[in-house]
């Protein structure tokens, strides 16, 4: 079964910064291009970090205004978090400004690992490397919700070949594929019950599907084997043990 690839949706013309780009050029490519965040490179493309809006204002927010006192030492002061906050007060360039190490993906990344590393790391874009972790593109959450843009049509007719015939070995009449709005509604009868379960979980890891309607039934329940009855074994035991 084949899955979108971050290649395939990525932005490739990059808004990036050097390590010693100055702040102001930072905050004027970040409003000119209507961005939330650029990475930032070396000489050879390798990303080195990130700047983001909230990068910005926490410089603004560290520095004491005139009419402030000076602020006391505190213990807390003294941990990493406060003082990468302190340094981005004084930050002039994007080196200094950025949050490293940067989460990036590479271009061969499926879209749901991208979507992953996003909701796991709470970001909203991330830089995409090639084979040799250079610089080659950029994806956003508005990149990846475009993958539910397929149309029914589309997703029809990969779950027909990819799943049911190459996945399951299945002919293109066996099982009777529908799709409205991006949920799959599967039906007919298969020899085990988990080849049914391999049929839904392919399914929904098709790109665009929205849901999935089981309507399947099977002759021979292996989900309780019986004492004494041989194994069966099928197309879809590879598939089992990454249920």
């Amino acid at each position: 079964m084949r899955q979108m690839k971050v290649g395939s949706v990525m932005t490739t013309d990059v808004v990036h910064a050097e390590y010693d780009t100055p702040f102001k050029e930072v905050a004027r490519a970040l409003a000119g291009h209507r961005i939330g965040g650029l990475p930032v490179v070396d000489e050879d493309a390798h990303v080195l970090g990130v700047v983001s809006e909230t990068d910005l204002m926490m410089h603004q927010a560290e520095t004491r205004l005139a009419h402030e006192p000076p602020r006391r030492p505190r213990f807390s002061w003294l941990t990493p978090r406060a003082r990468r906050r302190a340094a981005k007060a004084r930050a002039r360039t994007a080196g200094e400004l950025m949050t490293t190490p940067a989460v990036t993906v590479h271009a061969q990344d499926t879209v749901v690992e991208a979507a992953r590393a996003m909701v796991r790391h709470q970001v909203n874009r991330l830089p995409v490397l090639d084979e040799e972790d250079r610089l080659v593109g950029i994806v956003s959450r508005h990149d990846l919700v475009r993958t539910f843009l397929r149309t029914d049509e589309e997703i029809h007719d990969e779950v027909v070949h990819e799943v049911l015939e190459r996945g399951l070995w299945l002919g293109p009449h066996g099982i009777d594929v529908t799709v409205a709005e991006g949920v799959v509604t599967l039906r007919g009868h298969m020899e085990r019950k988990s080849e049914t379960e391999i049929a839904v979980a392919m399914t929904r890891r098709t790109d665009g599907v929205v849901d999935v309607v089981d309507r399947l039934t099977h002759r021979f329940d292996d989900s309780r084997p019986q004492p004494g009855t041989p194994a069966v074994h099928g197309v879809a035991d590879d598939w089992l043990r990454h249920l």
